[in-house]
C-alpha cells in the first residue's frame, strides 16, 4: 500500500468517525430528547429556539454529507459553530464527559475532528469532491 493510499484511508476513517458522531447527536436530539425538548434545553441556556433547529439540521444534514463524502470540507467547516457551541455548553462541567452535565473533553475532540476533516478532505470512498473549496482550505505542508 502506498503512502498516499494510507493517507487517504486515514482521512476516510477520520471523516466517517466525525460524520457518524455528528449524525448520531442530531438523531439523538430528534428521537430521544425530541425537538421540543431540545428547543426547551437551548432556551434554558438563553439561546433562541432557531439555534436548536439549526443545530439539529446541521448535525443531521452535515453528518450525512460528511459520511457520504459530499461537500466534506464545507460540511466540516460549517459544523464548527455547532461544535464550538457544544464546547461552550460543556465548558463549566469539568474535563471528563462522565462528570454531571458532561465535561468538555469529548466536545474538544469533536472540534479537533472537524478541523482535521476540513484539512484532510474526503479521503477514499467519497461521492463528490468540492474542488473550489479545496483551493481555499490550507493543507498541512508535506516534505
Amino acid at each position: 500500500m502506498s503512502n498516499q493510499s494510507v493517507e487517504k484511508l486515514g482521512a476516510t476513517i477520520t471523516r466517517l468517525t466525525f460524520g457518524l458522531v455528528l449524525l448520531a447527536h442530531g438523531l439523538l436530539k430528534v428521537l430521544v430528547f425530541t425537538v421540543p425538548g431540545t428547543v426547551g434545553f437551548f432556551g434554558s441556556l438563553g439561546l433562541p429556539p432557531s439555534i436548536a433547529y439549526l443545530t439539529i439540521f446541521g448535525e443531521i444534514v452535515g453528518g450525512s454529507a460528511i459520511i457520504l463524502g459530499l461537500y466534506t470540507r464545507l460540511a466540516a467547516i460549517l459544523s464548527l459553530p455547532i461544535m464550538l457551541g457544544a464546547l461552550w455548553v460543556h465548558s463549566g462541567n469539568g474535563w471528563l464527559f462522565s462528570n454531571e452535565g458532561g465535561g468538555w473533553e469529548f466536545t474538544l475532540v469533536l472540534v479537533a475532528l472537524a478541523v482535521a476533516v476540513a484539512f484532510q478532505g474526503n479521503g477514499a470512498f467519497a461521492i463528490r469532491k468540492f474542488p473550489i473549496l479545496d483551493n481555499f482550505v490550507p493543507r498541512p505542508l508535506r516534505s
